[in-house]
């Protein structure tokens, strides 16, 4: 879905945006549907701007939510996205640790 010139219409607000979609990272299908209509199309853009997919699950409880409320949006159907590109998740290490790794190496 590259057409970005497309007219989907302005943001009308719906009873339900409220409610929480992408629970680790708390965002609510408001939220989602707002990113839709301010100009992110692509699940990437979705993720990278709300952040969603991105909590301790890794997007296994909102991703079918999230592309669903996205198509809907822009009036495709949900096989026509894109699939998020998927990133393994980083942590941070402290520096010791890759000390003591790299002496047990020699």
């Amino acid at each position: 879905m590259n057409d970005r010139n497309r007219d989907i219409g302005e943001f009308i607000p719906q009873p339900d945006d409220d409610m929480i979609v992408c629970r680790c990272e708390e965002i609510t299908k408001g939220e989602i549907r707002k990113a839709v209509h301010d100009g992110m199309f692509t699940l990437t853009e979705i993720r990278r701007y709300l952040r969603t997919g991105m909590g301790l699950c890794q997007g296994q409880t909102c991703t079918k939510l999230v592309k669903a409320i996205v198509s809907r949006e822009l009036g495709v159907k949900p096989s026509e996205l894109e699939p998020a590109t998927g990133r393994a998740p980083m942590r941070p290490i402290e520096m010791y640790i890759l000390a003591r790794d790299k002496e047990e190496t020699k």
